[in-house]
């Protein structure tokens, strides 16, 4: 997967970016909200919740913003009721795209979402025309420079990690989701330096993408991304670093 760890840091760095707006402290917390909803606020019983609060703590969110969405997602405080939806669809060259977002109106975010494939040179699709493309994994993104790589892979794997690859000038890291959370903790303990960090849904596949539909294909993850209403975006696209770099 040419590049991917590399979109997976620019999408980490722009997060950090987002959080000083308050943009992507508003997503984050829409997510705690829903797991706590869902699962039950006791993080040590719900895995979606832990790795929810992990990236939340990861931008430096306050405990007390923290502690008020779960509360709010158990009804302890009054909230606004979000519902979970999952659009699928695809971009320039056929690319898949897979989006999950929290929305507390379904009938505005759908023409939005249908609108920015269409802009993008995609089209949305029906549910489950891409889903299966894409399998759920914990993901790590760790710089090749000045790691060695027996050793982080001897680190991953002690941990619970399945498989460490080469990406460029990065190495990637999977792991089962339930997994994700002991593989991270692992490596901060031992001071390695992590690019990124999430439980995504891998491709299995790619799609290979040059020039014009490349840029197109990285405008659209771009404006996805930015939808209010759009928690992840994850597509199967291998686009070269260098093209990659200019995002």
């Amino acid at each position: 997967m040419s590049g991917h760890s590399r979109w997976s840091t620019i999408k980490h760095k722009k997060a950090a970016a987002d959080a000083k707006r308050g943009s992507m402290f508003t997503k984050l917390i829409r997510e705690i909200t829903v797991a706590a909803r869902t699962g039950g606020g006791d993080p040590d019983g719900n895995p979606r919740l832990r790795t929810a609060i992990l990236a939340a703590r990861e931008v430096n969110m306050p405990s007390d913003n923290i502690k008020r969405a779960i509360q709010k997602g158990t009804g302890e405080l009054p909230g606004t009721s979000y519902d979970e939806v999952a659009y699928e669809g695809y971009g320039p060259g056929g690319v898949a795209v897979l989006v999950q977002a929290v929305t507390d109106n379904r009938n505005r975010t759908l023409p939005e979402i249908r609108r920015l494939f269409t802009k993008h040179g995609g089209n949305l699709g029906e549910s489950n025309c891409v889903a299966w493309i894409f399998e759920k994994k914990g993901y790590l993104v760790v710089p090749r420079q000045g790691v060695d790589e027996e050793k982080l892979f001897e680190l991953a794997i002690e941990a619970g990690a399945e498989d460490l690859k080469e990406d460029g000038e990065n190495f990637e890291i999977f792991s089962a989701p339930e997994n994700h959370e002991k593989v991270h903790e692992a490596l901060k303990q031992r001071n390695t330096p992590i690019l990124a960090s999430e439980v995504a849904m891998v491709p299995k596949t790619t799609v290979r993408l040059e020039g014009k539909q490349a840029r197109q294909m990285l405008s659209m993850m771009e404006a996805l991304e930015e939808h209010d209403d759009v928690q992840h975006v994850w597509a199967n696209f291998d686009i070269d670093d260098s093209e990659l770099a200019e995002a």
